[in-house]
């Protein structure tokens, strides 16, 4: 077979609140509690870069376990995701990931929606505290993880925090479907996309090139 004519494999990994999901996730938790303007602002401030993505999450992780884990992913059930973003995902589950700072337990419900794999912050349980929060996912990781089995991975996000994934794609592309992607965010990026159908369009045209 001619070299030049075989095909790479693609891996695409997206980011999940605001790229896939229609809406940030934790401030919708936080409502439980009364919360969601603070956790909203606490959001935004860590999407734009000013407050570092592992902490922040440490912080908002031990606001929200007060909430039982069971009303934490019967409200992730009722999460709105995209439907051209996730149609996307669906129809190439095997080369798709989601890449997360969320906790696995509570986006499991979209994660068993969108049939893929993830890549997420771990918990655990634990006799004394309940669940604890055992691990804050690293993006940039995550995704050299992905390059070791594709010829290149395609990255999608929107927020300061998925700089690290572009970093380490071959390819960068900043989301604003939900909101405009922070300008750290699009700086880092190769490419910008304003809506769902621009979005796959592109990422199907790039991922039908051929290695040159």
């Amino acid at each position: 077979m001619d070299k030049r004519s075989k095909k790479t494999r693609t891996v695409f990994a997206f980011d999940l609140d605001g790229t896939v999901t229609r809406e940030e996730t934790l401030p919708i938790l936080a409502g439980e509690l009364g919360l969601s303007e603070e956790m909203a602002r606490l959001t935004r401030l860590t999407m734009d870069g000013r407050f570092a993505f592992s902490e922040s999450f440490r912080l908002r992780f031990h606001i929200l376990k007060e909430i039982p884990l069971a009303t934490i992913q019967g409200i992730m059930d009722t999460v709105e995701l995209d439907p051209v973003i996730a149609d996307f995902i669906r129809a190439r589950a095997e080369d798709c990931a989601i890449v997360t700072g969320n906790l696995d337990l509570w986006v499991e419900p979209i994660l068993k929606k969108l049939g893929c794999r993830a890549f997420t912050s771990k918990s655990a349980w634990n006799e004394q505290e309940g669940l604890v929060l055992a691990s804050v996912v690293d993006k940039g990781a995550s995704v050299r993880a992905l390059r070791r089995e594709a010829d290149r991975v395609i990255a999608v996000g929107e927020g300061a925090n998925d700089i690290p994934m572009f970093e380490a794609a071959d390819i960068a592309v900043s989301y604003g479907g939900v909101h405009r992607p922070v300008e750290a965010a699009i700086a880092a990026s190769d490419y910008m996309a304003r809506d769902a159908d621009s979005l796959c369009g592109l990422l199907l045209m790039l991922s039908n090139q051929q290695e040159r």
